[in-house]
């Protein structure tokens, strides 16, 4: 059974329905697109920028936003929601399909992790809605930059026994049961604004694996849960269309160009991007948790 060609089947199927869903929506709208928001030029560079970014494994979804507030792209902070999972999603899910392609990685392992992050966001999202979202900010954030600092060491050579030289291309017995198990979690967190990608990162590399075979399992994990939420955008119209339209377009190009430069990396810099990566999303999520701890009060 080529279970890489079933995630790769799985992930046409959603990108048909994002398409249908997408396309039969603009097609419905098409003499009132013009909404006012932005112009197009400004929210596709935006797109470009960050889905590039995005393909680095930093994550879309917080610099889109802080961009897209800085420059007044959207008249209404209430469509910025659907505009990001409406605009991303096929650009999150060319990145899925391109590393599936261009990085060696276990297809057992991966097929595996998808379907736990998928049933995730289905199952676990009712009851991760009811955590307390600060709490689970700060808990990741801490255990975020826990992970930067072992990576550090590890890099370093402070320690060799912390996957300095991680070759695994795949997870077997314990290790994928625990691999899938966390990215159920992420894939239900991923539902409640919890970014999957840095977890993700660390996950495999705490586990084994050769860092680069993250990418396109967070990349498909992701492009798996996407167009389920998107959909409820654009069924309900809470999104800015025209932006959107431009970030798919331009992200999308975005990939191609970030795509040829992850190949260029060697695996030392993929590494130290890695690292990055993690203390980054660790400092958002701490900040963010710490202030709506100070805000309850």
């Amino acid at each position: 059974m080529n279970t890489t060609l079933i995630t790769q089947l799985i992930l046409g199927v959603l990108l048909l329905f994002q398409v249908y869903n997408y396309g039969r929506d603009i097609f419905k709208n098409r003499k009132c697109l013009n909404d006012g928001n932005r112009n197009p030029a400004v929210t596709g560079l935006i797109g470009f920028t960050t889905n590039f970014f995005d393909t680095l494994g930093i994550g879309s979804y917080a610099p889109t936003t802080m961009l897209l507030k800085l420059t007044k792209s959207l008249k209404n902070d209430r469509l910025l929601p659907g505009t990001l999972n409406v605009g991303c999603a096929i650009p999150v899910m060319t990145e899925a399909f391109m590393y599936i392609k261009t990085v060696k990685v276990d297809g057992m392992t991966l097929l595996s992790m998808v379907f736990a992050a998928m049933l995730g966001s289905f199952i676990g999202a009712k009851v991760v809605a009811r955590f307390d979202e600060k709490k689970v900010q700060v808990v990741m954030g801490s255990a975020l930059a826990i992970t930067a600092i072992l990576m550090i060491l590890s890099a370093t050579g402070v320690t060799t026994r912390l996957g300095a030289h991680n070759v695994a291309t795949g997870f077997y017995g314990w290790k994928l049961y625990v691999a899938c198990g966390v990215n159920f979690a992420l894939g239900a967190l991923m539902t409640a604004g919890i970014g999957l990608y840095a977890p993700c990162l660390a996950l495999v590399y705490l586990l084994g694996l050769n860092p680069v075979v993250a990418f396109p399992i967070m990349m498909s994990s992701s492009a798996s849960v996407m167009p389920i939420a998107a959909r409820e955008f654009i069924k309900k119209g809470d999104y800015a269309r025209v932006p959107a339209i431009s970030i798919t377009i331009c992200g999308c190009m975005g990939v191609f160009v970030a795509i040829t430069f992850v190949k260029r990396l060697n695996l030392t810099l993929l590494m130290w991007l890695v690292i990055g990566v993690m203390i980054y999303t660790s400092i958002l999520m701490l900040v963010e948790g710490i202030r709506k701890f100070k805000a309850a009060r």
